[in-house]
């Protein structure tokens, strides 16, 4: 049933027809008014058309916000994430978890610009998104009450939805009359696509399913070679153009769909505790974490490359599972960004259907030495001999297991 007293209330809203069905079931079963929010995170579609449905549905234009987060998004939520190299379950590249923070975020300053007490999502109940919503929902203004319809309403089906709308007078796109292949989340950083005809994980995905990128045997017979300049970490140019985060990312995006870049067929442990099977594209995203991982390989130290590599798991588990407003991920940040104080230079890359392949790296900040490395004569810079004592002290504790093995075994 839902909850008393609930007088104004911020939806995210896709202007699609389960949020337009959403929009229209707040009015009737709480009788609250709705302030709309959609957020242009770079997915691809034109806006406007949300703004003038949701003018039809009866919002005042007042409640209804439209904003451009594609700069904010990249800066402040895609790079320091990409600092950290993170990949949940070692392949997956956070596209839809990100976003969903910077969302919330927003919905919960409109909700106290306006004076709302609750906001909405429709996050279904068998999804990570509801997690992850609500949990930066109630990490930035504790006391929100929060509504999700997919746990509180009978409309439990496509038909149901449709029903629905149709009583309600709410515009349907034609291809909304039936049941779709699969639905798709997009932004700048990715496109994921899950359910219907992607649920059986034996069955390979229909190239319809390839929103972002073309199929690597279409990609060109040519390479492509890709030069990005790193400064603290983060991307900051293309072939020696200085561009803007977001402008970066849709440039590699460009690069990486045009050579087959960033296919992801993924089965995934979901937070909710059931397993799915999504197809993701991260094309320019797949060429940042190569490049900057080569940008690290040169300016990090061991030390603090092999710890960032173990802290990896746990912050992508982190933003994967909703707590990117928690103090651990916040922790971890603060040390992975300390990291990055020298990783900064240039790193070449060679697209090239379906790869992205590290030919070149340079720095100011290098600690590549060639006369360490180097197989010619070294002029005293490193003293072969010495390693003899560096071998024996790092073999002492196996040959004494080594010893007590045999004494063991003699009886």
């Amino acid at each position: 049933m839902p909850a008393p007293n609930i007088k104004k209330v911020v939806l995210a809203y896709s202007g699609g027809l389960d949020t337009s069905v959403i929009l229209k079931w707040l009015q009737t079963a709480y009788g609250a008014e709705v302030v709309t929010f959609t957020a242009d995170l770079g997915q691809g579609e034109e806006l406007e058309p949300a703004r003038a449905k949701a003018k039809l549905l009866g919002i005042k234009p007042g409640n209804i916000f439209v904003e451009d987060l594609r700069e904010e998004f990249v800066r402040d939520y895609v790079f320091p994430m990409f600092r950290a190299n993170a990949l949940y379950e070692g392949t997956y590249l956070l596209g839809t978890s990100i976003a969903r923070p910077l969302i919330a975020k927003k919905q919960i300053e409109i909700a106290e610009k306006v004076g709302a007490d609750a906001v909405a999502h429709g996050a279904t109940g068998k999804g990570n998104d509801q997690v992850r919503f609500e949990l930066a929902y109630y990490a930035l203004k504790p006391d929100i009450k929060v509504i999700a319809p997919w746990r509180e309403w009978d409309l439990t089906s496509r038909t149901r939805l449709i029903e629905f709308a149709e009583a309600h007078q709410i515009p349907i796109a034609k291809d909304k009359r039936g049941e779709a292949p699969f639905s798709v989340d997009a932004n700048l950083l990715h496109s994921s696509s899950e359910g219907k005809v992607l649920e059986d994980p034996a069955v390979e995905p229909d190239s319809i399913v390839y929103q972002r990128t073309l199929s690597p045997e279409e990609a060109p017979d040519r390479a492509t070679v890709v030069e990005i300049g790193f400064e603290r970490g983060d991307a900051v140019s293309v072939d020696g153009e200085t561009l803007s985060p977001a402008t970066l990312l849709a440039r590699l995006n460009a690069l990486g769909r045009a050579n087959g870049i960033g296919r992801l067929d993924l089965v995934e442990n979901r937070f909710v505790g059931m397993k799915s099977r999504g197809v993701y594209e991260t094309p320019g995203g797949t060429i940042l974490i190569a490049a900057h991982r080569a940008m690290e390989s040169l300016t990090l130290d061991r030390g603090a490359a092999h710890l960032k590599d173990e802290l990896m798991p746990r912050y992508a588990e982190l933003i994967y599972n909703g707590f990117w407003f928690s103090p651990e991920r916040e922790m971890l940040q603060a040390a992975i960004d300390r990291s990055q104080e020298f990783v900064g230079g240039t790193v070449r890359l060679k697209l090239y259907k379906g790869n992205a392949t590290v030919i070149g790296r340079a720095s100011p900040h290098s600690l590549y030495s060639q006369d360490l490395v180097t197989f010619e004569d070294d002029r005293g810079a490193y003293d072969q001999k010495d390693a003899a004592g560096f071998i024996k002290l790092n073999a002492l504790r196996l040959r004494t297991l080594a010893m007590r093995k045999r004494k063991a075994e003699k009886g």
